[in-house]
């Protein structure tokens, strides 16, 4: 028997929001190809929530095409980013974030989003101007929620204070990546995490903020969904990709090792222990996940419905030895 989707409330979002997040950054939707029968299934089995970005190739638009034949615009909450850093600049200026933005509204064939997050940041750009146009565009009806994706603590502050001092909305939302195996890799430049001991007061800040956190990688880019084994070292970059370069790390194999023995044990698999351990942090998550089949999508929703202990929940991060 299938279990039911969890739903939940996000701050300037008028429809409730699955915990489980359909990400669109797939090889077929960023070659602009159609995956309506997997959208299908995912929106049928409860999933009501899709992340994409304006540098995923042609996601946006396969998404957009999907919504659009099926008439849901008014039932799904379309989370997409914009202002990721190209290799000539950093763009996390006014004028890139509109250019992005209009371009995401085009593909998608709406004219408002959800939740809407800044994919980068550039430390050395002013926030003041960055947080004046996410309101603006808030005050038209364009975006609901907005916040930052790789954003650190120190600049989501930054924004806010910026916001309280002015009088206007601050971020409320983050969207930066968390897993139980922490993101030690950096391919990309610029990436930001909250997992592992290192960000213990990034999380502090956000629980004590009641900030929904839209977990990109929930299962470590493949690293915990599965298809790799602890004992795949030597051909982890064939099987993961740049998983491999950000989360192949001896600490991250034997938290793997360690969910592999859980999983066992209770009988689920690897990805449904790993995307368990994720929501039950103590934080307002809502797992971004890329299931490629309707089986994948179920176990992903009963995930919601594992149990660990507190000592199951440390053990499997390598903060005690035993259970």
């Amino acid at each position: 028997m299938n279990r039911e989707m969890k739903y939940a409330s996000v701050p300037y979002v008028d429809k409730k929001v699955s915990r489980v997040v359909f990400g669109t950054d797939r090889a077929r939707m960023m070659a602009n190809e159609d995956e309506f029968e997997l959208l299908d299934q995912a929106f049928d089995a409860g999933i009501n929530t899709f992340d994409s970005a304006a540098c995923y190739g042609d996601a946006e638009a396969s998404l957009g095409r999907w919504i659009k034949s099926r008439g849901l615009r008014n039932k799904v909450v379309i989370l997409t980013k914009g202002a990721n850093a190209n290799d000539f600049r950093r763009r996390t200026t006014p004028f890139d974030i509109m250019s992005d933005i209009e371009d995401s509204f085009a593909k998608l064939q709406t004219d408002y989003i959800d939740i809407y997050a800044l994919h980068r940041d550039d430390p050395t750009s002013p926030v003041g101007p960055v947080v004046e146009l996410l309101n603006d565009l808030h005050n038209q009806g364009k975006i609901g929620a907005f916040g930052g994706s790789n954003w650190t603590m120190e600049r989501t502050m930054e924004a806010n204070a910026y916001a309280k001092e002015h009088g206007l909305i601050p971020f409320t939302i983050c969207s930066p990546s968390f897993s139980l195996a922490e993101c030690l890799g950096d391919p990309w430049g610029g990436s930001v995490t909250l997992s592992g001991p290192r960000n213990a007061q990034w999380r502090a800040w956000i629980a004590e903020n009641k900030m929904p956190v839209f977990a990109y990688s929930s299962l470590a880019r493949g690293f915990l969904s599965g298809r790799l084994k602890s004992t795949d070292e030597k051909i982890a970059h064939d099987i993961i990709s740049f998983g491999a370069d950000e989360y192949g790390f001896p600490i991250n194999y034997e938290r793997l090792r360690r969910t592999e023995i859980l999983a066992k044990e209770k009988g689920f698999t690897v990805s449904q222990i790993a995307y368990a351990w994720v929501m039950q942090q103590g934080l307002d998550v809502f797992g971004l996940t890329k299931p490629g089949s309707r089986k994948h999508i179920d176990e992903t929703i009963e995930s919601l419905y594992i149990q660990l202990t507190d000592t199951e929940k440390k053990w499997l991060n390598c903060e005690i030895e035993e259970r």
